[in-house]
């Protein structure tokens, strides 16, 4: 049992004074918590673990309403917005089996901030860039394990026991999945955790530093976080380090390459079989086309995409397949938001629908994205089905 010396932190940057609160995102408790804290009036700045991005997201629900669809797949951000729709799918069905919405106390905190007019800073990195930063600097098996567990946890439905919701409540549950990334993916620690600990850190130090620095700053943070952060107080990351911590690295290089080492070996398996005989080189042409378009357009009816993105997907996975520049699922994903535009009606019940298997095939919006993802993990399947059969057809 975490008694309030467990979740409550003191500490000083020059003359500020920081009280950290460590939260459990889904409990009632923390949200009385912060709200008795911020009633007292004794803190002159409220600090959340939050990013302008979230901040805007969690207090303008209907932002989506403004969303131009056929702009997030033309600028190659579909996957992005799927994890956030996989996220707060997640969440919402957590929040209807616990009853308190997941991060109620930080959207508490906002809310009185803004109605006692004390001045309220966002502390935590842009959601963008620490999911830019994890995507670049883990491997590619651990990106499927990181997925394949988001997805298992949107689509499966496991049912949520008590003992783990009351650990949700205690805050236990995030101290165990920290010291399970530190054991297993390390990688994934440091970039979910211990980076945005240290960037923490660094902006309650830059706050303090401010041209008119707050004399007491209430910080709300989730509970596994103070872990980090305590320590790093004694040392706070340097402006330069914060700007470090706070860039995008470039993509890695290793997936393009083997985009066209896999358009360069089919081109080549394409080659040798023409060699071998014109009828063996047509036959593996159209296995490629066959294999590779069928799976995909396997995958958009699966989600039951529009015939046209049916038919679209059949044709442009197998000369997507051969570019890595551009997928599958970002085509069928343009064609199906052009010939079934989402209405408004769609955006206002988002939220709810995303949080029912069901109804990600009817909402025209959580469809569009499982056409995405659907038809993308179908022409995968497809590239190497194809890829093993054509090289079974040479050797054979």
């Amino acid at each position: 049992m975490e008694t309030q010396d467990d979740v409550i932190k003191v500490v000083q940057f020059g003359d500020t004074e920081v009280t950290l609160i460590g939260t459990a995102h889904v409990s009632q408790l923390s949200v009385e918590m912060v709200e008795s804290h911020i009633q007292t009036g004794d803190y002159d700045c409220i600090a959340v673990e939050l990013c302008p991005s979230r901040l805007e997201n969690i207090t303008n629900r209907s932002w989506w309403k403004n969303l131009d669809i056929y702009e997030v797949f033309r600028k190659k951000k579909a996957a992005l917005l799927l994890i956030n729709l996989a996220l707060s799918a997640y969440q919402k069905r957590l929040a209807d089996r616990i009853g308190v919405e997941a991060g109620r106390e930080m959207v508490r905190a906002v809310e009185l901030a803004r109605e006692k007019n004390i001045r309220l800073e966002v502390i935590d990195r842009d959601i963008s860039t620490t999911l830019h930063r994890l995507v670049t600097e883990v491997s590619f098996w651990q990106k499927l394990k990181i997925f394949g567990g988001l997805i298992a946890g949107v689509f499966v439905g496991e049912e949520i026991s008590e003992e783990q919701i009351e650990d949700l409540k205690r805050g236990d549950l995030l101290h165990s999945v920290v010291g399970e990334f530190g054991e297993e993916l390390p990688q994934i620690k440091r970039v979910l955790i211990d980076e945005r600990d240290e960037y923490m850190v660094g902006r309650l130090a830059e706050i303090s530093q401010s041209p008119e620095p707050p004399k007491k700053i209430l910080a709300m943070v989730g509970a596994g976080h103070l872990i980090g952060m305590v320590p790093a107080v004694v040392s706070p990351p340097t402006i330069e380090h914060l700007e470090k911590l706070d860039k995008k690295p470039p993509p890695s290089r290793v997936g393009y390459f083997i985009g066209w080492g896999i358009c360069v070996f089919i081109l080549g398996m394409f080659v040798v079989g023409f060699r071998q005989s014109p009828e063996l080189g047509e036959q593996l042409i159209k296995t490629w086309v066959l294999f590779n378009g069928g799976f995909c357009a396997l995958g958009t009816l699966i989600a039951l995409g529009h015939p046209v993105s049916i038919i679209a997907s059949f044709f442009a996975a197998p000369l997507t397949s051969l570019n890595p520049t551009i997928g599958a699922g970002m085509v069928v994903g343009l064609v199906e938001s052009y010939m079934r535009k989402p209405k408004v009606s769609d955006f206002e019940t988002l939220r709810e629908d995303i949080a029912t298997l069901s109804m990600w095939w009817k909402n025209r919006v959580a469809r569009l994205f499982l056409v995405f993802l659907l038809a993308s993990f179908g022409s995968m399947i497809g590239t190497y089905t194809a890829g093993a059969s054509i090289i079974t057809q040479i050797i054979g």
